[in-house]
């Protein structure tokens, strides 16, 4: 039994057999064979490593010809390695044990490659590269062409990765991914916000660990607490299969709370929207209790082609989305990207950054590109004709960018009234929060927006200089910061002070601990991810303003984030402790 400790996105406990999703994409379909096949799948292993020769010998051949001596023998060496008789025998051995080939083959060949990778040099880690190479070609031969991509999924499995790309989550299908971990990946990624609207146990940021796992080896991911375990003993997996049963028990009791009232236990109501991605996500949003968007990220429209979204593209998601809410607010955000990751008509114009953190993104991005920035602004005005639809700017640093996004917004006015189109011209503006600066000036702001969003992912990055996808600074990201706290508080005074709205929307307000906190700084609007509604829901009904406002003074009197967290995490258990018993 081996256990890999990293990030939890996602809650949940997923058990099943492993699909390591690599550049092959291939699926090993099954563990084990039955006794009296043994020697069938014998016969299929060595009829695969034969045609695996082969390809070599031709690929030795052609690299000799072409290439020279020197070439063809990386090719020569490979075919020493398949040919190798104590690797061939450990991987029958294995098939006689009951073993699959497919599953014999790619646990010998990762072994001798962690082997080799855990002796040091970069000499023997570029040798471990040749064994996967060997993998995938025998697994190639066993399996014949069979590729699985993970949009075509047959069987039940849970997905090992890299890393996974937003396009590439939002199209797991829940009935065959049971949940999925990656080595890369941070706490506030777009995957990770995808697990969670998708209800995928998830887990990421654990590290090199995938040469540890051979496909279709048992797994168990633990969403809530960030383990991943492969190859489970009796006793362990038993406790996870008690601990599934007993968080699908839970989930279905938050579900009886979709349909009562948002409001604490003494009647202030509170307006706990959600965070979308996608337009597909608005009903699942809806239908788990959301009283609106409170941020609906635009940037998909931009990643999912190279070619840039026109103004009709932009109009039909929008619209969808507002027939999901079509009397509750829909806030869109503007295009919130950078020179990581750039749409593809402007990815040569901006070469990735050393710090695109810190480089043209976001509202930079669309100042500097006047035609992009309009045409999602002219489909937002046409689509607002038809609900309660706002727009809202992201990564505002100063007064002279909100007005000149306002002046943009005001020209696409004006190109609308004389070309008679309809749309609705009193959309509300507001802003994201998510910069020092902007927050230190929440009072003039607070004169010239119609509502704050308060971006507490980006606004604990820069306030604390933690790069949040740096795993080797992940520890210091923390949401409880009392600068953090601090700053919130001067943003929510200063919206108070001037009788406009304010939300918060980032990571920090899916989590149940810190719910109390935000509601005892003054906070009356919270965007969340979608699963996260009936819980938070749960605790709002079981918090009155006064305890909330002791909650928030504690808090804030504290010097430490880990004191911070550790009293929040305190008070929660003691609002709710049915729910912390499942921790």
């Amino acid at each position: 039994m081996l256990i890999k400790r990293g990030i939890p996105v996602s809650p949940g406990v997923a058990i099943g057999p492993a699909m390591v999703f690599g550049t092959e994409s291939f699926r090993i379909p099954q563990q084990l064979i039955s006794a009296n096949a043994i020697e069938i799948e014998l016969a299929r292993f060595h009829a695969a490593l034969d045609a695996t020769c082969q390809e070599i010998m031709l690929n030795e051949k052609l690299a000799r010809e072409r290439l020279g001596d020197q070439y063809a023998a990386i090719f020569s060496a490979h075919l020493l390695l398949a040919r190798d008789q104590q690797l061939v025998s450990q991987i029958e051995e294995r098939i006689r044990q009951k073993n699959s080939p497919e599953f014999a083959a790619s646990q010998v060949l990762r072994q001798y490659a962690k082997r080799l990778r855990d002796l040091g040099g970069q000499y023997l880690a570029e040798r471990s590269i040749d064994i996967y190479d060997l993998e995938k070609r025998m697994l190639r031969h066993l399996l014949g062409e069979r590729r699985e991509e993970l949009s075509s999924l047959t069987a039940p499995v849970l997905v090992l990765a890299n890393n996974l790309t937003p396009s590439e989550t939002a199209n797991l299908d829940r009935k065959f991914v049971l949940g999925f971990a990656t080595e890369v990946g941070g706490h506030t990624s777009h995957t990770a916000i995808l697990a969670g609207a998708l209800e995928i146990p998830a887990v990421v940021g654990i590290g090199s660990f995938l040469d540890e796992v051979s496909g279709a080896q048992t797994i168990i991911i633990d969403g809530s607490h960030g383990v991943v375990i492969i190859e489970p003993d009796a006793d362990t997996l038993a406790k996870y299969r008690d601990s599934e049963a007993r968080f699908r028990s839970h989930e279905k009791r938050l579900q009886s709370l979709r349909t009562v009232p948002c409001e604490t236990k003494d009647g202030v109501p509170i307006q706990l929207m959600g965070n979308i991605e996608f337009p597909g996500e608005a009903e699942p949003c809806r239908d788990k209790g959301a009283a609106g968007i409170g941020l609906y990220r635009t940037e998909f429209l931009y990643l999912e082609s190279n070619r840039e979204p026109t103004e009709d593209d932009h109009y039909r998601a929008y619209c969808q989305v507002l027939k999901a809410f079509p009397d509750q607010p829909v806030i869109i955000r503007t295009l919130d990207l950078g020179s990581d990751k750039m749409p593809g008509a402007l990815r040569a114009d901006y070469p990735e950054s050393v710090n695109p953190a810190l480089s043209v993104r976001s509202i930079r991005l669309s100042l500097q590109h006047l035609q992009l920035f309009k045409t999602q602004l002219r489909a937002a005005l046409r689509a607002a004709a038809l609900g309660d639809l706002r727009i809202m700017f992201p990564l505002i640093s100063t007064l002279l960018e909100f007005r000149q996004a306002k002046m943009v917004l005001s020209d696409v006015v004006e190109d609308l009234e004389e070309q008679g189109v309809e749309f609705r011209r009193d959309i509300p503006i507001g802003m994201m929060v998510e910069v020092p600066a902007a927050a230190v000036m929440a009072e003039e702001f607070a004169r010239e927006v119609d509502f704050f969003s308060l971006g507490t992912n980006d606004l604990i990055q820069y306030t604390l200089a933690v790069d949040r996808a740096d795993q080797a600074v992940a520890g210091l990201y923390r949401s409880g910061d009392p600068s953090i706290l601090r700053l919130i508080r001067m943003v929510v005074e200063a919206a108070q002070r001037n009788n406009i709205s304010v939300s918060v929307c980032g990571q920090m307000s899916s989590d149940p601990m810190f719910i109390p906190l935000l509601i005892g700084l003054g906070l009356r609007q919270i965007s969340v991810t979608p699963h996260a509604i009936p819980e938070l829901k749960e605790v709002i009904r079981n918090l009155t303003i006064e305890r909330a406002v002791a909650i928030a003074d504690r808090a804030s009197s504290l010097e430490v984030a880990r004191d911070v967290e550790n009293y929040l995490w305190g008070e929660l258990k003691k609002l709710c402790p049915e729910s912390m018993q499942l921790d």
